[in-house]
This record gives structure tokens, C-alpha cells and sequence, in this order.
């Protein structure tokens, strides 16, 4: 069984998607970008994409469909993350924090409550800026998480 990530690329920030196409070539390990949009992707027999119908969830259904379990799962999506742990996968956000058994449902409920605020304008908007020290916690958990499944 070979070890897979996927991306749920439609909200995926650009330099996440640089640092996954630099991991892929460096440690080979086969990335693929699932969205309802093209994707350009750097030529590389470990990168590919798959368009999907536009639609709610399409993507994330897609993911689910094909996740085996042990892959990786690059996504901001929570309800997305919680499938993926379910089906045996792993999750990372893009800000380089690991979706768990132990954590999910905290998160579920957080974000939960996060809607209902801003449904009834006691909060706007929505995460912080992505930055430097985001892309480099990401870069590491990605980093932990292909040295244990990868032979590189």
C-alpha cells in the first residue's frame, strides 16, 4: 500500500500548495489536489489533480471516496477532517495543526459555535492572517508526518 496525500485545494493558501509540491518531488510520495476548479500544478510524476463538479462537498466526497487508510488529508474543513479520521485517515490544517480522535470533536463544537455567532453578528470574520510562522509550523508537521510514513 503506498502512502497518498491529499488536498482538498479549493481554499488551500498557495504557499501550502508550494511546500506540498516541494515534499512531494523531495521525499516522492504522491500528491494529489482535489478541487471543483482547474489546478496548474508543477510538472512531477508524484503531483496530479482531479477536477471535480462544482457543488457542496463535492471535493470533500471525493477525498472521502478514495482515502485509504494511514493517508494524509491537507484541509481547513473540519466536518471534512472528522470523515477522514472515521475512514482511518490523518488530517493537517493548513496552519500545521493535526485533526485527532482525541481533538476532533472539540473542534467540531468550536466551529459550531463560531457559525451561530457570526449568524447573529456578535462576531465577523474569520481566521487570522496566514503567515511566515503558519506556512513554517505547516512545513513541519508535514515534514514529522512523511518521515514516519516515507522512506526518503
Amino acid at each position: 500500500m503506498t502512502f497518498q496525500v491529499w488536498v482538498d485545494a479549493d481554499a488551500c493558501p498557495r504557499p501550502v500548495k508550494e511546500v506540498l509540491f516541494r515534499a512531494a518531488d523531495k521525499r516522492q510520495v504522491n500528491v494529489t489536489l482535489v478541487a471543483n476548479q482547474f489546478l496548474q500544478t508543477p510538472p512531477s510524476k508524484y503531483i496530479s489533480s482531479i477536477q471535480v463538479p462544482s457543488g457542496f462537498d463535492v471535493a470533500d466526497n471525493e477525498i472521502v471516496r478514495r482515502l485509504q487508510v494511514g493517508d494524509l488529508v491537507v484541509t481547513a474543513d473540519i466536518p471534512l477532517a472528522d470523515e477522514v479520521i472515521t475512514k482511518g485517515g490523518r488530517a493537517l490544517n493548513p496552519r500545521g495543526t493535526f485533526y485527532t480522535p482525541e481533538n476532533i470533536k472539540d473542534h467540531l463544537n468550536r466551529r459550531d459555535i463560531l457559525d451561530e455567532l457570526r449568524s447573529s453578528g456578535m462576531v465577523s470574520g474569520g481566521p487570522d492572517s496566514y503567515g511566515k510562522k503558519e506556512i513554517q509550523a505547516f512545513s513541519n508537521a508535514l515534514d514529522r508526518e512523511l518521515t514516519k510514513n516515507t522512506k526518503a
